[in-house]
């Protein structure tokens, strides 16, 4: 059986010994939201200076219009020359605020979907139920995550209001004569209310459709991965490590094993990332009009390499975000769930006695 993400409170019924989930946890969800949310926050603010080079990266062809494009080390040099170290953390506000809803309901819905996934059909138990669960709840976030994420991007791209400017005057600008790109954005509100003064409600959510065919395979892919590496680790230390005393600490297994399950994840889904980025950048100057139109034009122009630009940064900013991310979850879980529900007055005993009345009260755990 898979070993689904670590659920708080889980206790074995008196009568049965099956593990079950005490009545009272449901009342809880809203911990696997505030853990989801906190862990979420914490890998965005932390990595953030690495989602800026991996955005300066995949979106050269349209700020510079030019097929000479940096690669990461250059990256780092062109921004700290022209930014200074400020440079680095542009559009960490709208960054941090997408990724706290996203982790909030990335976590906080996934253990109940999963459960009620395989409760209705058995037969998506395991890692079926796993995908469709991640998936789910990272589409749930992509509401508040998407309009963050075009304000983030534009903030990353523009750098100072001084560099911004240098690079309007340049004649190499990917633009129509006399158009302008969109105005420096001077913080989150105000870049969001130029959007949508200039585009309505389609500039706020921009690249839509190409940020779920991103993120949907990646919520997915990393809640598979990382419980298959789970399974792994507990069948080693079932099977090779018998005879010895090792207890691996689930906030470090949750490091190492959700660090390798957003990496691969990252590298996998880096195309539609490419794809999505350029079409949040873009602005008034329509080069792609649609993520399929900006698959063939990148292909047909950059060939292969193209559709993996920003790889690189991109699995650098994943592998530590997601360690973090699956550590912070795990040590909340392990260190607060415990005195939470020791708040609460146990009901599960209650199925020892053979009353009606309280058989009946067991019988909803």
């Amino acid at each position: 059986m898979a070993h689904s993400f670590p659920s708080p409170g889980t206790t074995a019924n008196s009568t049965t010994g099956v593990p079950t989930r005490p009545p009272h946890s449901d009342f809880f969800v809203w911990r696997e939201f505030m853990w989801g949310a906190m862990a979420g926050g914490l890998g965005e603010g932390m990595m953030h200076p690495i989602d800026t080079l991996k955005t300066r990266i995949q979106s050269q062809a349209i700020i510079s219009g030019t097929q000479a494009q940096k690669n990461i080390l250059q990256m780092v040099k062109t921004v700290w020359v022209s930014d200074g170290l400020q440079g680095f953390y542009r559009g960490i506000t709208p960054g941090v605020t997408g990724s706290l809803a996203t982790g909030a309901t990335y976590f906080g819905v996934i253990e109940s979907t999963k459960t009620w996934l395989e409760k209705v059909n058995p037969g998506l138990s395991g890692h079926w139920s796993h995908f469709i669960a991640g998936a789910i709840g990272d589409t749930l976030g992509s509401f508040v995550y998407v309009p963050c994420e075009v304000v983030k991007l534009r903030m990353q791209v523009q750098g100072t209001r001084k560099s911004w400017t240098s690079t309007f005057m340049k004649e190499n600008i990917s633009r129509k004569p006399g158009e302008k790109m969109y105005g420096y954005y001077t913080g989150m509100f105000q870049a969001g209310h130029s959007i949508w003064k200039q585009h309505g409600l389609r500039g706020l959510f921009a690249g839509y459709w190409s940020t779920l065919a991103r993120d949907v395979p990646f919520a997915g892919l990393m809640v598979t991965f990382y419980e298959a590496l789970k399974e792994m680790s507990e069948y080693g230390q079932q099977n090779f490590f018998t005879n010895a005393d090792l207890q691996v600490a689930s906030s470090f297994e949750g490091l190492v094993l959700g660090g390798l399950a957003g990496g691969l994840s990252a590298y996998l889904t880096t195309p539609m990332d490419v794809i999505k980025t350029r079409l949040q950048v873009q602005g008034s100057t329509i080069r792609y009009k649609g993520w399929l139109d900006a698959l063939k034009r990148i292909w047909l122009a950059e060939g292969f390499s193209g559709l993996f630009k920003g790889s690189v940064p991109r699995i650098m900013w994943y592998v530590p975000a997601s360690a973090l991310t699956f550590m912070a979850v795990e040590f909340l879980r392990d260190n607060f769930n415990e005195e939470l529900d020791d708040d609460v007055p146990e009901v599960t005993n209650l199925s020892l006695d053979r009353s009606s009345n309280i058989q009946a009260a067991g019988s909803r755990t």
